[in-house]
């Protein structure tokens, strides 16, 4: 892990974040020597990509084996026309490096699976979980939980989405110990129950709201600003125009 300091051209880059009391140089240096895993480089995946780039985090994993499609440009707007057919964890490393040429991208150009998670896992601080299907949800979650790395993962559906952050390995300020994935949705719905984006439409800006959310989420947690998201599930209404919390909590195993 880099223990470089911040160059001078850096100090300016980052100004915005180093006058905040909140993150400050120390904080800057933390994002700097980050490395944030990110499985999905699609609706969700593109804004927490782009702001964590743009915020100076100094490793980026993308773990994606899918090319561009013309129907993902709705909404997946870290690829451009240009990039239909290409790969996109290339496409998305290459709108990263002319974002942030400071930052480390590394392609994960696969599909995670039982036989690599905890490999990719491993090799990473955080991980932020931009998946589009229950499987890679559930397995996310449970590898994150035993190899005790902060999983913060989000969910989308045609006009509403959610989103939370999980470290189950942790006790809370009153002595319990913090609710995991399964604490919150114990199994995934049964096949077919749920329908996909392609079936059932999605609006583009939404993902852009979640995902944003995401990357605030991992800002804090990395510069240990605020209160990040742990034991609450953060809800948003994008039709009414309303985000509802609640808490949820560890159950008996």
């Amino acid at each position: 892990m880099s223990k470089q300091p911040l160059n001078s051209e850096e100090i300016q880059r980052y100004a915005r974040h180093i006058i905040l009391p909140e993150i400050g140089g120390a904080g800057q240096q933390a994002l700097k020597t980050a490395r944030v895993l990110v499985i999905g480089a699609g609706g969700l995946g593109a804004p927490v990509l782009q702001y964590l780039a743009a915020a100076g985090v100094g490793t980026l994993g993308i773990v994606d084996d899918d090319t561009v499609s013309l129907s993902n440009l709705q909404r997946q707007i870290i690829h451009g026309t240009p990039d239909i057919g290409r790969v996109k964890a290339d496409s998305a490393m290459d709108a990263l490096q002319r974002i942030n040429p400071h930052v480390t991208v590394i392609r994960h150009v696969e599909r995670l699976d039982v036989a690599n998670a905890d490999a990719l896992l491993s090799a990473y601080d955080i991980v932020v979980d931009g998946s589009d299907n229950f499987a890679t949800r559930y397995l996310t979650a449970d590898t994150a939980e035993r190899l005790e790395i902060t999983l913060v993962t989000a969910a989308v559906g045609r006009f509403d989405g959610s989103l939370t952050v999980l470290q189950p390995w942790k006790t809370a300020a009153d002595g319990r110990q913090n609710p995991g994935y399964r604490d919150l949705f114990p199994e995934p719905p049964p096949p077919g129950v749920v329908p996909s984006c392609a079936e059932a439409g999605i609006v583009g800006a939404l993902t852009g709201v979640l995902g944003t959310l995401q990357a605030m989420e991992v800002i804090k947690i990395i510069t240990g600003a605020g209160e990040p998201l742990i034991g609450r599930l953060l809800m948003y209404d994008g039709l009414a125009a309303r985000f509802e919390t609640i808490k949820y909590s560890r159950r008996t195993r």
